[in-house]
């Protein structure tokens, strides 16, 4: 098979199951942090790891952030808003974080996702995810990129040359088109906020009932934070159900 046909193929797979196989990259992620606790000879104060764990809390919130003032500012149906029945771009987002980089959605993911590899406390784990989620999305990028060519042609083009694909260059930034949306924040990135907090807890609780080998629950903050997204979560999921949520920016 020809590479780009491969890449292609590989990419529309990945483009359908990306809601899924970070599943996966989470599970292992756990095993290592278990291993590490089972077999780490060195006891690290209490209080390093939780700094530690606050400053991967830090680069998380970072990537969701992005993603926030990424989705604020865009148009129904855009580059940005893709479905598991294809691509979908009745707009060309190049504007805002898009003027920044073609792909501010992956990015925001790649420091949300990255946070959670740094969680294990592997430094080859971290590293083996850099390597793996370069890989992953380049295909769907590489899929992506294939869609909006042919949809825009050289309007797609011309801005692809001066923005950079994935790491951002702040020179040529344009104020986004449209308004900040909150709406549309809400309803898409509620699930983002509550997935952070609710793996850190994951990761905080399986980490200590493994290393004390109890069962218990521990109030503190990873837990009412757990709690509290959510409880956010489940406001707007039932808000956006008797479409509360709607979207300005159209």
């Amino acid at each position: 098979m020809a590479l780009q046909r491969e890449f292609k193929t590989q990419g529309d797979y990945l483009f359908k199951n990306r809601s899924y196989l970070p599943i996966l990259f989470l599970l292992v992620g756990l095993a290592v942090l278990l291993y590490g606790e089972d077999t780490e000879p060195v006891q690290i104060e209490e209080i390093h790891i939780d700094l530690y764990k606050f400053v991967c809390l830090t680069i998380s919130l970072l990537g969701l952030l992005i993603r926030i003032f990424t989705v604020a500012h865009t148009p129904k149906n855009t580059s940005g808003r893709n479905t598991m029945e294809g691509q979908l771009a009745d707009e060309l987002n190049t504007t805002g974080m898009y003027s920044l980089v073609r792909h501010p959605l992956y990015l925001g993911n790649f420091f949300m996702w990255l946070s959670v590899g740094m969680l294990t406390e592997n430094f080859w784990f971290t590293i083996a995810f850099v390597l793996l989620y370069w890989l992953y999305y380049e295909r769907i990028m590489y899929v992506e990129e294939n869609f909006l060519i042919d949809k825009f042609g050289d309007r797609y083009l011309v801005w692809a040359r001066h923005t950079p694909a994935f790491v951002p260059s702040f020179k040529n930034y344009v104020n986004p088109k449209y308004s900040f949306c909150i709406l549309k924040v809400l309803k898409k990135e509620k699930n983002g906020l509550a997935a952070i907090f609710l793996i850190f807890w994951l990761f905080d609780w399986a980490g200590s009932q493994f290393e004390t080998r109890t069962l218990h629950i521990y109030f503190d903050f990873w837990f009412y934070a757990a709690i509290t997204s959510t409880t956010i979560y489940l406001i707007l999921k039932v808000m956006k159900k008797k479409n509360m949520l709607t979207e300005t920016n159209t």
